[in-house]
């Protein structure tokens, strides 16, 4: 199977990014989650701007790789395996079967959580707190999974150079 060179393109570039937006997400967790996120820890969000940016990076950058991974690169992914892209649910029961993702479930929770982060969080403290804390357990399942499909983007780039274009 040879992959196009848009295709080619694609794939290096959001493989690129993916990585970019692990770290960056590993990174925010870490300053943000560096102890124990708290009620009386969110309540310090209107008086600390440091403590405010961190919420917001994580948030965002929470919500960025989740969508990269499961909105572009997923399908990006199927597409160069010779799958046909679909709604995001075919999507991600295909990713859980060649790997991809540990659970389709888990997945779409992962998606209802960054749902409510970006949406419900500035209201209700209590609520905030509890999808931070969601949010912080998730990331190392949501760091695999993309690292999972960038692994398989960056094969499939691998064997498309090593495939001599005459057999294609």
């Amino acid at each position: 199977m040879r992959i196009t060179p848009s295709q080619t393109a694609r794939l290096e570039f959001l493989a690129r990014v993916t990585d970019k937006e692990c770290q960056h997400l590993l990174d925010t967790d870490g300053r943000l989650f560096g102890k124990p996120f708290t009620i009386e820890e969110a309540q310090k969000i209107e008086s600390d701007p440091v403590l405010a940016e961190r919420l917001d990076a994580f948030v965002s950058r929470f919500g960025r790789l989740q969508d990269t991974v499961g909105d572009k690169l997923l399908p990006a992914l199927l597409t160069a395996l010779a799958e046909t892209p679909g709604p995001a649910i075919d999507n991600l029961d295909k990713a859980e079967k060649f790997g991809f993702v540990e659970s389709a479930d888990v997945w779409m929770e992962i998606r209802r959580l960054r749902n409510q982060m970006v949406h419900e969080y500035i209201e209700d403290l209590a609520v905030l707190t509890s999808a931070l804390r969601s949010g912080h357990a998730f990331v190392p399942v949501l760091v695999t999974a993309a690292g999972h499909c960038v692994a398989e983007a960056r094969r499939l780039l691998t064997a498309q150079t090593a495939t001599p274009a005459s057999n294609a």
